[in-house]
């Protein structure tokens, strides 16, 4: 059991890939769940998870929710994921193994895929810092294309991997366009 990594999460109407996600948590011993206005069956998935807690709260942004989200994370170290991010079995070992450093962040191998098919070419993987001490930094307040503030803090690379699945079908591609560049416009109204 994981007892000194909190995993984090946001989601909204997250049925179609959330059990996967919390059933590769299994060996962590918190896992937050924050469920921002979720009409389908997002809260009962997270509700059936011993190791879960689910809070409800409203979308302030994905960097303001996220570290609202963190609050309530009972270590100060932090995984943050999406609700349509699966760790791999590989990367939960080296979890369970890693002596983490204050002074560092950490950052990971994100494969993405269309439906159960992994993307090699056109969009490809990312590497992404997703582990840190919320006493120490916390994402940024963007609220779209947020990320974990460094300064001077030193990046290390896990070996371990994320599997993304982000959409399955055409249309749920569309529709996260459209949320996302409009969060984005609001966001940068007025300005050039």
């Amino acid at each position: 059991m994981i007892t000194n990594i909190s995993c984090v999460l946001i989601a909204k109407n997250a049925e179609a890939t959330l059990r996967e996600v919390l059933e590769s948590l299994d060996s962590f011993q918190d896992v937050v769940v924050y469920s921002n206005n979720s009409t389908d069956k997002t809260d009962a998935i997270a509700q059936s998870f011993s190791n879960v807690t689910l809070i409800n709260g409203d979308f302030l942004g994905f960097g303001p929710t996220k570290n609202k989200a963190a609050s309530y994370a009972k270590n100060d170290w932090i995984l943050s994921l999406d609700a349509d991010e699966v760790l791999s079995q590989e990367l939960v070992i080296e979890l369970s193994h890693l002596k983490l450093k204050e002074n560092f962040v950490y950052s990971l191998l994100r494969k993405n895929y269309y439906k159960k098919q992994q993307i090699k070419y056109c969009w490809g993987n990312d590497i992404l810092t997703r582990l840190y001490n919320k006493q120490i930094t916390s994402f940024t307040d963007a609220k779209v294309h947020e990320y974990i503030i460094k300064n001077s803090l030193e990046s290390l690379q896990l070996t371990g991997d994320i599997k993304h699945y982000p959409y399955s079908t055409v249309s749920d591609f569309i529709i996260k366009l459209d949320r996302y560049s409009t969060i984005f416009a609001e966001e940068h109204v007025g300005k050039k």
